[in-house]
């Protein structure tokens, strides 16, 4: 069952979420440093770590699962955020160059198709990052963080996942290894901890990263289209949002600052 929007959006205004999203897109950042003339694809709730790549590539979107629901993303400029079901993207074959997984994976009650489909719309050099909670972590025990919600997985069973989705492992990172508390002294020290724990104990990170790239030596069955839901759901009465397309460009000119949270504000 995928966690609410609304929730997950919380967490990441909290200071431990901020944290969070701070170190795990510095981890992504050392894999995809460069992505001019690329699509970058976003599925689950990866727009907390879409937004540094929204004036580098050359088409950003976050497609956000039907049963998680979705909110509008970037707060200003055209909206990059369309609502679909995860094992029905709405994307052509081999559209896109990089697809990051956050918070979808753990929660997804159809996990094969699911990756068959991420498989479909990658181009023939694409990859596919998934970020999956630890099961030998304390984060993956704790309900105070999203990462405690869901099935988290070990190593040995997300290399049987994506090899049997036709994936080929290019890398593996632990990341998150200080504990999941929101107190000021672990917050503080929360960049020391990580490069400690990654040093040490890098295999009870709370998080693996593992990177995918697409294999090619078999043909993959079309999935039969299915329609996209009309429209984005609405928090806190909000308007409802434009459905956007996900190949849009990004903003001419942006900086980026204050765009990179998701919003209910359309304006």
């Amino acid at each position: 069952m995928h966690h609410d929007v609304g929730e997950l959006r919380d967490f990441y205004r909290r200071p431990l979420g901020l944290a969070v999203r701070r170190l795990l897109t510095n981890r992504l950042r050392s894999h995809w440093r460069n992505v001019h003339g690329e699509t970058v694809i976003g599925l689950g709730f990866a727009a907390p770590y879409l937004g540094p790549y929204r004036d580098e590539a050359l088409r950003v979107g976050a497609i956000m699962p039907a049963a998680q629901g979705a909110l509008v993303w970037p707060r200003r400029g055209e909206k990059l955020t369309v609502l679909a079901y995860e094992e029905h993207l709405p994307l052509p074959d081999n559209s896109v160059d990089k697809v990051l997984v956050v918070h979808c994976l753990e929660s997804a009650e159809r996990v094969r198709p699911m990756l068959r489909e991420i498989w479909r719309v990658l181009s023939p050099q694409g990859r596919v990052m998934l970020v999956v909670p630890n099961r030998r972590s304390i984060w993956a025990r704790s309900d105070t963080t999203p990462f405690g919600h869901g099935r988290p997985y070990s190593r040995a069973q997300l290399e049987q996942l994506l090899e049997n989705a036709m994936f080929t492992i290019a890398s593996w990172n632990y990341a998150l290894h200080a504990p999941p508390i929101e107190r000021e002294f672990v917050l503080r020290s929360i960049t020391g901890l990580e490069r400690l724990g990654a040093r040490f104990w890098p295999g009870i990170g709370g998080i693996i990263m593992v990177e995918g790239r697409k294999e090619l030596t078999a043909p993959t069955g079309r999935l039969k289209p299915v329609p996209t839901i009309g429209g984005l759901v609405t928090i806190n009465g909000a308007q409802p949002a434009r459905r956007a397309a996900v190949g849009c460009a990004p903003r001419p000119g942006a900086d980026g600052s204050g765009d990179d949270e998701c919003s209910s504000d359309q304006s």
